[in-house]
């Protein structure tokens, strides 16, 4: 289904100026990664984001999956403009954002476009610099990054308040998910991250992940893990995918959907923070720690 973006971009430019007097609340920022692929980020994303909105923030959702975008295909709508526009200096993020379920904000990445795998510095510098326009319009940023440990993953990982890493119980996802916080960790000075573990049947099996990836980081890590949820395995999940309907939205009572409103009740406890946290202050955040230590 295509979708027209101006009335989007008619609203978001109708908030751009903020009431004299009124202070601006920072944007909370967080990414959402995996050590590996197919371990249910993007739906995390979208739902928990869909979630967030019905609570009444208001959410922006990036798909940061450079060339492999696939979220507005999870919502079943085409974009006639996406980010490879904004970085090419086509179109501004205003004229490529779309409406999504529930009032969310999507920002769409371009698909099957090798150079957006791989972005120069200059290009990175460019595209936060045209974020900062945007701060303060959203309460919350959900950054659903590629898997694994590729530049751009690392670099959203760092310009990002939060971090957030979905793992399985899958001794692979869960070495992989190490990896990646290992890195982000010791090259890159992070220390605060919080899991997300799915595809389980019951919340014990859920620590149980948690506990085996946490023993490892104590162990060897400068890490604190936190633990942000699970997310029920549920048949509803698969069947909402191949309709192209978000399954908070299909089917709002499913386990799998109460599992990704849970989630999004601890988001909103988590601490925004104050300086740092929001897209005003996202470029400094990349380049004071740019460089591994």
């Amino acid at each position: 289904m295509a979708m027209d973006q101006s009335s989007t971009v008619r609203r978001v430019a109708a908030a751009r100026t903020p009431s004299v007097g009124r202070a601006v609340r920072p944007t909370h920022v967080l990414a959402v990664s995996s050590g590996k692929g197919g371990v249910g980020k993007s739906n995390f994303v979208l739902n928990a984001g869909i979630a967030l909105a019905q609570m009444g923030r208001k959410v922006l959702v990036l798909d940061a999956d450079m060339g492999l975008a696939n979220i507005d295909i999870l919502v079943g709508l085409t974009a006639a403009h996406n980010l490879s526009h904004v970085l090419t200096g086509e179109k501004s993020i205003e004229e490529v954002l779309m409406e999504g379920p529930s009032g969310i904000h999507l920002l769409p990445t371009s698909s099957g476009v090798e150079w957006m795998a791989n972005l120069t510095a200059e290009q990175k510098t460019d595209f936060l610099g045209k974020m900062d326009a945007l701060n303060g319009r959203y309460d919350i940023l959900l950054i659903d990054t590629g898997a694994g440990i590729s530049s751009n993953v690392i670099y959203f990982n760092l310009a990002a308040r939060t971090r957030i890493v979905m793992v399985t119980p899958e001794p692979t996802s869960l070495t992989d998910a190490y990896a990646l916080i290992k890195v982000l960790n010791r090259s890159y000075r992070q220390k605060g991250f919080e899991i997300v573990v799915n595809a389980v049947d019951t919340e014990a099996e859920a620590l149980g992940v948690y506990r085996n990836l946490t023993s490892v980081a104590d162990r060897f890590l400068d890490a604190r893990l936190g633990y942000l949820g699970y997310v029920r395995r549920d048949g509803h999940l698969g069947r909402a995918v191949l309709r192209q309907v978000p399954v908070v939205e299909l089917h709002p009572d499913a386990p799998v959907s109460q599992s990704y409103r849970e989630a999004a009740r601890r988001i909103i406890g988590l601490p925004s923070g104050a300086a740092g946290s929001d897209m005003g202050l996202f470029w400094r955040r990349v380049f004071d720690h740019d460089t591994p230590a």
